[in-house]
């Protein structure tokens, strides 16, 4: 779990550092709206990231599809790395306005970071990318 957590906060900083992506949201960021309170319940930030991407679904479409070591799929939670669009998987039965109360659009993804080396992670997003 260390080592995920350890991943994740490295891949959300690089997510924030880049100009295709509009946020990420995870707790082990300073710009995350529960960061204070993360820092005090939690050891480390976890190992799920969402990100919104500042282009249209299609981009994060293209993204996905590039990623050569990071499976797609719709269950996140794995010793693998899993990315997943809940626009259109998790939370496509849910009406366009809820979907939206909730923060998720088509240029959404959460990825769950796994085991592997995350310098081998950071190149295949950035390749993706």
């Amino acid at each position: 779990v260390k080592r995920m957590n350890n991943s994740a906060q490295l891949i959300a900083e690089f997510f924030e550092s880049r100009p295709e992506i509009k946020s990420v949201r995870y707790p082990g960021l300073k710009s995350h709206p529960g960061y204070e309170t993360a820092q005090k319940q939690m050891d480390g930030g976890g190992s799920t990231i969402g990100i919104e991407f500042a282009g249209k679904q299609n981009d994060t479409f293209k993204f996905m599809n590039a990623l050569r070591i990071i499976d797609i799929s719709n269950n996140l939670g794995d010793s693998k790395s899993l990315i997943t669009h809940p626009a259109s998987s998790t939370h496509r039965r849910l009406s366009p306005e809820v979907q939206a109360e909730m923060g998720i659009t088509g240029s959404v993804l959460r990825l769950s970071v796994g085991l592997e080396h995350p310098e081998d992670l950071l190149r295949d997003i950035e390749e993706a990318l």
